[in-house]
């Protein structure tokens, strides 16, 4: 990719990083400002699935799940957001998942870690809102031809929908160019259900044992 970026004679840096250790992640912040003396954008896009049954899965993974999924996130963000406010704008862009809005069985904790990073999402924008710091959170559905969700080789149900990576792309640059707090990527229109889910939890799990949800995070689990 960075190879593709120099016809556009394109100034480009690489910095490896495990975003699972804590000192790397600062680190990473330190040395692309050294290297470029700014940061305008932040898309946190790194993350792992967790799935299988819940005590089937040791508690290193699930620490794993939320080390990566959302600590990393709010610790970049931690480190990043002073030389954002000092620059006096700048814009962090958090990839969540449909399923921080409804959570999915045999894969609770990274369903969990993704409403965690969402809801961090909306309270760090209203803190800083006035401080010219716009924060967006992107949420997929199950992200066909690459990804964790394709290495199943599974297709979605249509009665769930699924997206491509190309439409995450341009709702990533659609939430940078009109700011938009949330976007939901799927083929299939959810929004109504997701409200309707939010105002009766009854309801939502009703509602995915019948589109097959749980039936097909059973598959995708391998029980």
């Amino acid at each position: 990719m960075a190879g593709r970026l120099d016809a556009f004679s394109v100034d480009v840096g690489i910095f490896p990083c495990d975003l699972l250790e804590a000192d790397q992640r600062t680190r990473l912040i330190h040395e692309v400002l050294e290297r470029f003396g700014r940061i305008d954008i932040l898309i946190n896009n790194a993350g792992v699935e967790n799935e299988g049954p819940f005590l089937d899965r040791p508690v290193a993974t699930h620490r794993r799940t939320i080390e990566l999924n959302l600590l990393a996130p709010i610790e970049l963000s931690h480190a990043l957001l002073p030389t954002m406010l000092e620059q006096g704008g700048g814009h962090i862009v958090n990839i969540a998942s449909l399923g921080a809005k409804a959570g999915s069985p045999y894969d609770a904790v990274y369903c969990g870690s993704k409403a965690g990073l969402a809801e961090w999402t909306r309270g760090i924008s209203l803190e800083k809102e006035h401080a010219g710091i716009r924060f967006s959170s992107v949420f997929p559905g199950f992200v066909s031809e690459v990804g964790m969700f394709a290495r199943f080789g599974l297709e979605a149900p249509w009665t769930i929908g699924s997206c491509t990576p190309q439409q995450v792309a341009a709702a990533v640059i659609e939430a940078l160019e009109r700011n938009r707090p949330e976007i939901i990527v799927n083929s299939c229109p959810l929004k109504p259900l997701l409200a309707l889910a939010a105002l009766s939890p009854g309801l939502a799990g009703w509602l995915m044992r019948r589109l097959g949800v749980v039936e097909f995070q059973y598959r995708k689990a391998g029980q």
